[in-house]
């Protein structure tokens, strides 16, 4: 299925604490964008579900909180503190995993791409940036504008390591960096909709570069390829 819009739509794709949703938030702002984070979504999923005792492994409990959400969507409960924990994040990729929670979120995310919703302010957003995992490939094929952003995964996990720590939580850096390898593999080695590079996505390394360059240099492809942005 495609996402032919008159919206002009820029769509992220890459590796967890690869630095993908800094970008988008930053492209967002300087664009008058609205943006998703779909991972949010499977966050969100996974935390329902956990929340009302569950097990996010069971697929029709994950399908059903999944389709919940697609019918009750409220963005400020993305924002939820609970959404961003090591175990979120470990369970997002489990549920994620399961077809019937990507179906059910599919047509939410298009939807938001094609009718982004008015920003903060009020204001119409002149666009919609989404990341993921699949926005590239399988959510929005046809934008115009795609990025997948990558790092070194000893380099993510340290990322992810530090954000954790700030958030109050006990967790060994060891321990991050083997839920990261096997997130990683989850997602790349699922049956639906797996993460892959689009062959017209911009690759940005994010290793060695500070938030600065990385902006800089997606800000140069998306003047190029959106001129009136």
């Amino acid at each position: 299925m495609t996402t032919h819009s008159a919206t002009p739509i820029i769509a992220i794709d890459g590796t967890a604490a690869s630095g993908k949703g800094t970008l988008a938030r930053r492209l967002a702002e300087a664009l008058g964008f609205a943006y998703l984070d779909t991972g949010t979504l499977y966050r969100k999923v996974a935390v329902d579900v956990l929340a009302a005792g569950g097990d996010p492994g069971d697929a029709d409990t994950a399908i059903q909180a999944a389709q919940n959400l697609q019918k009750n969507l409220d963005l400020q409960s993305l924002k939820d503190p609970a959404i961003r924990t090591a175990q979120a994040g470990k369970y997002a990729s489990v549920v994620a995993a399961v077809p019937g929670v990507r179906s059910a979120l599919t047509d939410l995310q298009r939807g938001f791409a094609t009718h982004p919703p008015a920003l903060a302010d009020g204001t119409p957003a002149k666009g919609a940036i989404l990341d993921g995992r699949d926005i590239t490939t399988f959510i929005c094929p046809d934008a115009p504008v795609k990025f997948y952003v990558d790092a070194a995964v000893e380099t993510r996990a340290g990322r992810r390591h530090k954000e954790l720590l700030g958030n109050g939580e006990a967790i060994e850096f060891e321990q991050v960096l083997e839920d990261m390898k096997i997130r990683d593999a989850r997602d790349m080695g699922r049956k639906d909709a797996p993460m892959t590079i689009a062959p017209d996505a911009v690759v940005i390394d994010t290793t060695s570069l500070g938030v600065e360059a990385v902006v800089a240099l997606a800000m140069d492809h998306v003047r190029k390829t959106l001129p009136n942005a």
